[in-house]
């Protein structure tokens, strides 16, 4: 085991992932027996689609699972292709369509690709914890947008124009539907920041992981206004195959050949298996909107049940599965209060200062990818224990 002083300051910078140290708290209750709603990671608790069960199932029993080419194997990167004409009518050439090992990978290898040491790269305050960690973790700054409820809780390009002109910014990376808020940029300020970026000279890099699962008007891509965005997501949410580690990018002609050259050394290629299995669950549309119907019933339920509660003052939750709560009438310290609600509830959710270490102490995130099922018990548990 090395010594602190062995440890690099990269490793030593890096914030642990709360959301996962909630995870395995909960984990320690169910092993003594203890039943626990789950509802502090972004993970759905239904399998994956059935077709995609059948195609990995067929290609193990072939025998043969080898290394594919660094960028993916070619039907997948065709398929995904396609799914971009028919969901959005925006044309992409398979050639510039890149698979990863889930959206992880994607982002290390854009942040390589696009980044030198030091440079800065806008995200949103609250955001998604990773990001910081990884630009950390490659030497990059993290720079937070602060959002505002008046602005809907979404970044805007004002935002971005006066943190370049404060200090400049190498890119700008945006989540739309957010994590932890389930928030959404709307086409046209989605298509105004891209000329922001364009007009700036700053990459703009676009979080498209939770498509596919809104509850009202769909989600826009980044590729609709700017051609040259670079698209992150992956088949974990809609697709529910999270361990299932596969993803992809969309990414310009002139980044091809620089990701594929990261990924030949990083990780060589994602997992045969997996692009075999993700192909297939493009066919199991049927499926995978009875999924996401169950968390729309959950929604629905948590947003008329937790104001009762003292936990509804969330902001819009127009996508993916979460709400992301401010829990100022009940608690300060919504680390402590996570622990007793787990404790004492049996009630797992995660606290906002993963998302926002400056104001995300009185902020709880809410999962609601366990379905109806689940968000009833929360409520049923979460009613008696504040009563």
């Amino acid at each position: 085991m090395p010594s602190d002083s062995l440890l690099s300051r990269r490793a030593a910078r890096v914030a642990p992932f709360l959301a996962m140290d909630v995870l395995a708290a909960a984990a320690v209750k169910e092993r003594r027996g203890e039943a626990v709603v789950h509802m502090e990671v972004g993970q759905p608790s239904a399998p994956a689609p059935r077709p995609a069960i059948l195609a990995a199932q067929a290609a193990l029993a072939q025998g043969r699972i080898p290394y594919t080419e660094a960028l993916g194997i070619a039907p997948l990167r065709e398929r995904i292709a396609r799914h971009y004409a028919e969901t959005y009518g925006v044309s992409v050439p398979p050639e510039r369509v890149v698979v990863t090992t889930g959206s992880s990978a994607g982002f290390v290898l854009a942040f390589l690709a696009l980044f030198d040491a030091g440079g800065r790269v806008a995200i949103t305050a609250p955001g998604y914890p990773a990001y910081r960690s990884i630009l950390e973790a490659l030497d990059l700054a993290p720079v937070a947008l602060r959002l505002r409820g008046e602005d809907g809780f979404v970044p805007t390009a004002a935002m971005v124009r006066e943190a370049h002109a404060a200090q400049p910014l190498s890119g700008l990376l945006v989540m739309s539907p957010a994590n932890p808020s389930g928030t959404m940029i709307d086409p046209v300020h989605l298509a105004e920041l891209g000329r922001t970026c364009r007009a700036l000279g700053l990459a703009f890099v676009s979080d498209e992981i939770y498509h596919g699962l809104t509850y009202g008007v769909p989600a826009a891509t980044a590729l609709r206004s700017d051609p040259d965005a670079v698209i992150i997501n992956s088949f974990s949410k809609y697709y529910c195959m999270t361990g299932w580690r596969i993803g992809w990018m969309v990414v310009p002609d002139a980044l091809v050949r620089p990701i594929e050259r990261l990924a030949q050394n990083l990780y060589i290629s994602a997992p045969y298996l997996s692009q075999v299995a993700a192909l297939a669950a493009f066919d199991a549309t049927e499926e995978l909107e009875a999924v996401k119907a169950d968390y729309a019933r959950a929604r629905a339920l948590l947003l008329n049940e937790l104001p009762g509660l003292g936990l509804g003052d969330a902001h819009p939750a127009d996508g993916a599965f979460y709400l992301y709560a401010d829990v100022a009438r009940l608690t300060n310290d919504a680390g402590a209060f996570c622990r007793r609600m787990l404790d004492q509830a049996g009630v797992a959710a995660t606290p906002g200062l993963d998302f926002d270490p400056a104001e995300g102490h009185h902020y709880l995130r809410f999962s609601f990818a366990g379905g109806e099922r689940e968000a009833h018990e929360a409520v049923r548990r979460l009613r008696a224990w504040l009563a």
